[in-house]
This record gives structure tokens, C-alpha cells and sequence, in this order.
């Protein structure tokens, strides 16, 4: 249980109206998940910067005419939201707690795919308390099918070792990339300066059983062999919450524990002048080469995307018995729909269905939640995410 989880049972949600409100439509909103909301609901309003706009975007998904269309502005939204309604946030991580703060004015429901920021967490403690409202977080790629995939392997480690004292290392790697490799192993969908600053975040982890920080994450960029295939990973932001997060048991001693980002074979190479400038720390250059690798590395509509998460987990005893399990999910996208908007929208769509049905309580919650994974990983694999996660196990008493 993490520290934004209350201990005590959690009380039951306010009844749902079937109304859900789906605020934004940039490159995250997939034809699979809004089409599955759209099935699900009573009444799907899409809201966007015109409604123009947003009656194009919903023609660009084949769903033109499933849902209502509206130009948004703060007095519109709260106009037009009701008790019980869902509000689902595609909007960038800063602009959730407002929306959560109508979302419990309301006395409606809220969903988004971001992580949890300790200012979200109290914001859901006080929804819960006030009006029952259900706040969903954390269930997009990464954050979301990362956790389940996670939780997933911590409960088969445990189950196949039981108590007997072992050493874990523990993986997990996510990364959107280019299908076919350009000569920067990257091709930008969004803002790129929010790509560049990341870079200048350090990132802290578990490596060879100590806690190790990373000022220049890029600097810690290993080779990652996956089906055969070479990649590079680095680890990204700060791992060490999710080790309570995912239920590290206490007779696990941690060699490993990292989670971060995926990268093409030779992107570490073709970053050079990336890593230069954001050395610097001079955010004016920063953001002007960010403007500068926008124009030249684009996705076009030509392009296709690829989503590439492997988490693993190996667990050594000093008896001899050992096991390993990992999951790799490999999608490519098409003409139909990006990877990414796939495996984003996908699971906070399956997590409006669970807010619609009344399954959820009210409060903080993620889409990884304990008991529930394999409710979650079942509809992933039945929704066209099944044939591109393969999961692989060694059983206990074999070598790893």
C-alpha cells in the first residue's frame, strides 16, 4: 500500500448517470478506447478547442456521429457537467486538479492516465469524503499497463518461492519509438521541449542492492537484448515509490529495481547535440532546439509508431531454487490507429466502463489496483492487445 492510500476501507461511490465527458482529443485518444466509451455510455460529450474541431477528430476515428460535440472553456465544462457524470482529462498532467476539483463540485467522477501528484492524492481524500467521487489515475501505458504487467509478476514470484527469503532484480522499460529507424531513432508526436526537459530530471534507482542517483539519466544508458532485438534503456524519474507501489515483499532484498524509458539501437549516439545543450542547463537553448528537432523530426502521417514495454522479474534464493517471469508488449501502429493512442486509451476507457458499472470505490485509484489485475490484463488481451504481450516463466527450481 503506497503512502496516498488510505488504510481504512474506502466508501462506496455516488451512483453514475452514464454521462461522460471526454476532454480533449489529441494523440493519446484512440478509435478502440473512445469507441468502446461510446458503447458503454448513455451519452459520450467530447470536448475540444472548437467543436469544429472536435466533430473532425471524431470523423478522423471513424466515430463521427457516437458522441456530442463541444467547443471547451472552464464556465462550458461546469455548465454542462452533472452528478454522477464521468470527466475524463487528456489534457496535459498540470490541468487534472482543476478538472478534479469541478469533477468533486459536482459531485461527478473523475478518470485520467497521469501519474498521482501528491496535490491529486489529497484532492481525491477530500472527493471522496464530500461527494464519493471515484478519481482514477494512473491508467494509460506507462503509467497503467507497466503497473498491472508489475503487480502481475510480483504476485507469481510470491506465489511460486512462497516465503523463502531471495534476492530480486526487477525491470521495467517503456518506450514509444519509430517503427522503422530513422537516422535520430526518434520521430516527435508532441511538444519535444517536454521530451528535452525530462532528459534534466535525475533519476533514482536500485542498482547492485544500493540506491543510486542519476543527475544525467542518459548517462546510464545500458544495451537491453529483447526477442532478439538490441535496444537502449536508461532509467528515468524516480523508481524507488513503486517498490512499496508493486508489494515488494520484505524478504526480497533488492539488487535491482529500475523503471525507465526505451530507446532504438544507436539513439544514444544520434542524441549528441541533445545531451549537449540540456547539459548547458540553459533552458532558452533547450527550447530552441526543441523547436529545431520538431521540424526536422516529425511524424508525418506516413509514419508509423511502435510501443515497446518490457518488465521483468527475476527472484535468486541462496538455497538454489530460483525463478523468472517477464512481459513484452510489441504493438506497431497503423492506419487506423497509432500504438500509442492504443495502448494510452485502451485501459482508461476499460476504467470508465468500471465507473459506469459502479465497481470502483470512491477515492484515489489506479488502474493497477490489488486483486485486480487480472480483471484489467483480460480485457487488454481481448481488445486487441493480445497477440502483441507475449509472457515468458521459468518455474521455480530451475535455473534461471
Amino acid at each position: 500500500m503506497s503512502a496516498d492510500q488510505p488504510a481504512t476501507a474506502a466508501p462506496a461511490a455516488a451512483a453514475a448517470s452514464g454521462t461522460v465527458h471526454w476532454i480533449g482529443t489529441g494523440l493519446s485518444t484512440g478509435r478502440s478506447g473512445l469507441s468502446l466509451v461510446c458503447e458503454r455510455a448513455r451519452r459520450v460529450v467530447l470536448w475540444d478547442r472548437t467543436a469544429e474541431r472536435g466533430a473532425a477528430r471524431l470523423a478522423a476515428l471513424g466515430l463521427a456521429g457516437r458522441a456530442e460535440v463541444r467547443a471547451f472553456t472552464p464556465a462550458a465544462l461546469a455548465a454542462g457537467v452533472g452528478p454522477g457524470d464521468v470527466l475524463v482529462s487528456m489534457l496535459p498532467a498540470g490541468e487534472h486538479a482543476e478538472l478534479l476539483r469541478l469533477a468533486t463540485d459536482k459531485a461527478a467522477h473523475f478518470a485520467c492516465t497521469s501519474y498521482v501528484s501528491p496535490e491529486l492524492a489529497a484532492l481525491a481524500g477530500e472527493a471522496a469524503d464530500r461527494t464519493r467521487t471515484v478519481v482514477l489515475t494512473e491508467a494509460g501505458l506507462d503509467p497503467g499497463i507497466d503497473h498491472l504487467l508489475a503487480h502481475d509478476l510480483v504476485a507469481r514470484g510470491r506465489a511460486a518461492l512462497g516465503e523463502i527469503p531471495a534476492t530480486a532484480v526487477f525491470t521495467s522499460y517503456c518506450g514509444g519509438v519509430p517503427a522503422v529507424p530513422n537516422p535520430f531513432r526518434y520521430r516527435f508526436s508532441w511538444a519535444p521541449y517536454g521530451v528535452l526537459a525530462a532528459l534534466g530530471s535525475p533519476a533514482r534507482h536500485i542498482e547492485a542492492g544500493a540506491e543510486s542517483t542519476v543527475p544525467r539519466p542518459w548517462e546510464a544508458t545500458r544495451s537491453l537484448t529483447l526477442a532478439g532485438e538490441e535496444f537502449e534503456a536508461y532509467p528515468n524519474r524516480d523508481s524507488l515509490p513503486f517498490v512499496a507501489q508493486y508489494g515488494m515483499p520484505d524478504h526480497w532484498r533488492l539488487d535491482t529495481f529500475v523503471r525507465g524509458t526505451l530507446r532504438n539501437a544507436g539513439w544514444h549516439t544520434a542524441w549528441k547535440e541533445v545531451f549537449d545543450t540540456v547539459s548547458t542547463g540553459d533552458q532558452r537553448a533547450v527550447r530552441a532546439l526543441a523547436g529545431s528537432l520538431a521540424a526536422r523530426y516529425p511524424t508525418t502521417p506516413a509514419d508509423r509508431d511502435r510501443v515497446v514495454l518490457s518488465v521483468a522479474l527475476e527472484l535468486r534464493t541462496p538455497a538454489g531454487p530460483s525463478w523468472r517471469g517477464s512481459h513484452l508488449l510489441d504493438l506497431t501502429g497503423d492506419a487506423e490507429e497509432s500504438a500509442m493512442a492504443r495502448c494510452v486509451c485502451l485501459p482508461v476507457a476499460y476504467g470508465v466502463t468500471r465507473i459506469l458499472a459502479g465497481a470502483l470505490p470512491a477515492g484515489l485509484n489506479r488502474a493497477a489496483a490489488p486483486g485486480d489485475t487480472g480483471r484489467w490484463l483480460a480485457f487488454l488481451g481481448a481488445h486487441g492487445l493480445g497477440g502483441a504481450l507475449e509472457e515468458t516463466t521459468t518455474p521455480s527450481g530451475v535455473p534461471a
